[in-house]
């Protein structure tokens, strides 16, 4: 959905991704592979030289191991979609999110009890929603943030401290949006909300490659699961249940307790086979045997939603109703707007509390790149060049 994609943030942008605390960032909720050595590698880094501090200030004190917990989840984000970083800009990263916890520190202290219910609402918001991407399994949740080096408990308490810092500069700066700036918004950006059409299906998965190295099969296995598949389709189409058939017979683990069935998903969200079996079909039709990547599918439509346009005040579409039923679409056009006007106040504030703080980056390397984003973010917002951080 186009309004998810400009609007929302990273539901855990403090430990996958965020190039600015301030700034709306891409999604990167997507864990890193299984079996990622990132954290592992930190670990052993951790083991062999130690801890040492690489920020510190009046209530501020940033270790390596902070830091490198953080980038390491933004890099798994990327690895998970087969991207990496340049290792040019490795160094940029890692100030950047040195900035982004020494910030975050910093705000805390001056959070009030208002500030940190907003935090704590908005990591509640945020662990549903992640909890919702993930079809509401949440052992599959859970393997997913293990993936990424993390846990729920780990992620909520960031995502608290991110949420509640962030209140608190909203609160310091004053910073305030009118429902006629929401209601420009809306009507400057008419596709931003506009929701494709939804497929809504059931499917029974029988895989050809390992799941845990993704290696094929062999070919006789491939064939007993080719078989399989051709048997249970008959049974499907002869009227038995299709639910209790994935149950029994479905090798995703993910959907296999809930009788196959998937989130509604729009077009392009799904490997092209299976995206293109979906909705060709009516609703209660049964495929044919599909072929991925991932092996065969036999895949069952329950309902096709049309395409339509979000109205200013209904709620974002999401198949869990906690979250559906409290976030509209002006709720979320004043979160971004918000968003962007604090963007653009924060940083001379910022630079103000770390020099009235002392903060120092006590790392060569990564004091010269603070500096020098310091400029460029100076530049970007139009606002007068500030002191780079004491060295």
């Amino acid at each position: 959905m186009k309004v998810k994609q400009t609007l929302l943030a990273a539901i855990a942008a403090t430990v996958m991704a965020a190039p600015s605390m301030y700034a709306d960032t891409p999604d990167a909720t997507a864990p890193a592979a299984a079996g990622s050595t990132s954290t592992n590698s930190s670990d052993a880094m951790t083991a062999l030289f130690g801890d040492p501090v690489v920020a510190s200030g009046t209530g501020v004190q940033v270790k390596r191991s902070e830091l490198d917990q953080v980038v390491t989840g933004f890099k798994s984000a990327y690895e998970a979609r087969g991207q990496a970083i340049p290792p040019e800009q490795l160094t940029r990263l890692e100030a950047q999110m040195l900035e982004r916890l020494i910030d975050i520190q910093l705000l805390l202290q001056n959070a009030n009890d208002a500030d940190k219910a907003v935090g704590t609402k908005k990591a509640n918001e945020s662990i549903a929603a992640l909890l919702d991407k993930s079809g509401g399994s949440q052992q599959t949740l859970d393997m997913q943030l293990k993936a990424a080096g993390t846990t729920e408990g780990e992620l909520r308490t960031k995502v608290t401290q991110e949420a509640t810092a962030m209140a608190a500069l909203q609160r310091e700066l004053g910073v305030a949006v009118t429902d006629d700036e929401v209601k420009k918004f809306y009507a400057d950006h008419p596709s931003d909300f506009e929701v494709p059409e939804m497929a809504h299906v059931r499917h029974i998965l029988f895989m050809t490659i390992d799941p845990t190295t993704r290696q094929p099969l062999s070919d006789d296995a491939v064939k007993a699961k080719r078989k399989q598949a051709d048997d249970v389709l008959a049974r499907a189409r002869s009227g038995e249940d299709f639910a209790k058939l994935a149950e029994q017979y479905s090798d995703d683990t993910t959907t296999r307790d809930k009788g196959g069935e998937l989130p509604a998903f729009p077009h392009g969200q799904m490997v092209a086979e299976f995206d293109a079996a979906a909705f060709s079909l009516t609703n209660n039709q049964i495929s044919d045997i599909v072929t991925t990547m991932y092996g065969y599918h036999i895949i069952k439509l329950l309902d096709m939603t049309p395409a339509k346009t979000l109205g200013l005040n209904d709620t974002l579409p999401s198949s869990d109703t906690a979250v559906a039923d409290k976030t509209t679409v002006a709720d979320k056009i004043k979160d971004y707007l918000v968003s962007q006007k604090t963007e653009q106040l924060a940083v001379p504030y910022m630079e103000k509390l770390k020099k009235a703080a002392n903060v120092k980056i006590l790392d060569p390397d990564l004091s010269d790149a603070a500096d020098a984003l310091a400029k460029a973010m100076a530049d970007t917002n139009n606002v007068p060049s500030v002191p780079p951080t004491e060295k």
